[in-house]
């Protein structure tokens, strides 16, 4: 994901600048819950159905019993990100936090070989396990694509787009203030207890101590390096030339393509290559000054377009009829669609509003 494009971010990294969810002439409060809502519902629905893991009578019972867990990590890692007046990196730095945090310690996916035995992926067990790390008992594969899926799909693609829908001076802003915070804090841990002790959460299953010890350091690890002082202080952005949105989206496209081009460790290796070479080169175009909302929009939606694609032709979780498994997938499509041009359209109709180009300056 790209680094924070709107200049707006950076008074907010003064450490005396004021707090401005705790500014009086902030929006009243029914205006600042709307995206926290759409944030707290969203996100559960990226990480779980839109790449087609649930027929669509499961949509309404996997958003509502998720949504505290996913939507509320959603929710405190924007926020923690905005207050700081921190950008994308330590966006990213904490969700791919929460995705070891969740698949490590809470249902403990990670480390239980069994877990999708009672799933219609049970025949992926094998392809896992050629790629397991000795002594730690994980499937790097595994791992690449749970951690990889929380950063892109549960957390970074539903920010993008909640935020695509506000205006620029809301955009950057934090939504909540502390009792907000704490009472979203939780619904997230009652979220993740009920997970943890559920039998379909965490499916009775239970880490050694060594892999719960590993994932915690990892976590923590993960959260420290989110947040370094450096992720504050943008560096200046340079005068360099920024393709067109479409490009940079075609190009995450293309790389979630090739990532599951082989099995085992060189399959690994090379969707680690590609993950890295296409977060440089996001890095490197989003540091320019004409890198925009647009720019920000095309890369975080990417990743949900590339899993509706997907999802006519994978299985849902537990066997459905074919019509209801085929209306969850059109489902997926219309949900996606609407997503993306609805935040595509007010992006567009915000530019033209304010008399700036379309293409070039920060939205």
């Amino acid at each position: 994901m790209p680094t924070d494009p709107d200049p707006a971010v950076r008074p907010a990294a003064s450490p005396t600048a004021p707090n401005p969810a705790d500014h009086p002439g902030r929006p009243p409060l029914r205006r600042r819950l709307v995206p926290v809502v759409a944030l707290l519902l969203l996100a559960p629905w990226a990480a779980e159905c839109s790449w087609g893991g649930f027929a669509i009578d499961d949509f309404l019972p996997v958003v509502i019993g998720l949504g505290p867990m996913y939507g509320g990590a959603a929710i405190l890692i924007r926020e923690t990100a905005r207050r700081l007046g921190a950008g994308w990196p330590t966006i990213v730095l904490l969700a791919a936090a929460f995705g070891v945090l969740q698949a490590g310690l809470v249902d403990q996916s990670l480390f239980n070989p069994g877990y999708l035995n009672d799933t219609q992926y049970a025949d992926t067990r094998a392809a896992a396990e050629a790629s397991l790390v000795p002594g730690l008992g994980f499937s790097l594969r595994q791992a690449f694509d749970y951690v990889g899926n929380h950063i892109l799909l549960t957390i970074c693609a539903p920010i993008v787009f909640v935020e695509s829908f506000l205006g620029a001076k809301r955009r950057l802003l934090p939504w909540l203030g502390r009792p907000g915070l704490a009472v979203v804090g939780v619904v997230y841990l009652l979220g993740s207890l009920l997970v943890f002790t559920s039998p379909e959460g965490r499916k009775n299953f239970l880490a050694s101590p060594l892999q719960l010890t590993f994932a915690t350091v990892v976590v923590l690890a993960l959260v420290t390096v989110a947040l370094l002082p450096r992720w504050r202080h943008p560096s200046p952005r340079r005068v360099r030339r920024v393709p067109h949105p479409l490009w940079v989206g075609l190009l995450i496209v293309l790389v979630h393509l090739g990532t599951d081009l082989t099995p085992g460790w060189a399959g690994v290796g090379i969707a680690l290559a590609l993950a890295a070479a296409v977060g440089a080169v996001v890095a490197y175009l989003s540091a320019g000054v004409r890198w925009g909302q647009r720019h920000v929009l095309a890369a975080g939606s990417a990743n949900v377009v590339s899993a509706a694609a997907f999802a006519y032709l994978v299985p849902p979780y537990s066997p459905a009829s074919p019509a209801a498994a085929l209306a969850g997938d059109v489902a997926v499509t219309v949900v996606t669609l609407a997503l993306v041009v609805g935040a595509w359209w007010r992006l567009r109709r915000a530019a033209l509003r304010t008399g700036r180009p379309q293409q070039g300056r920060p939205e």
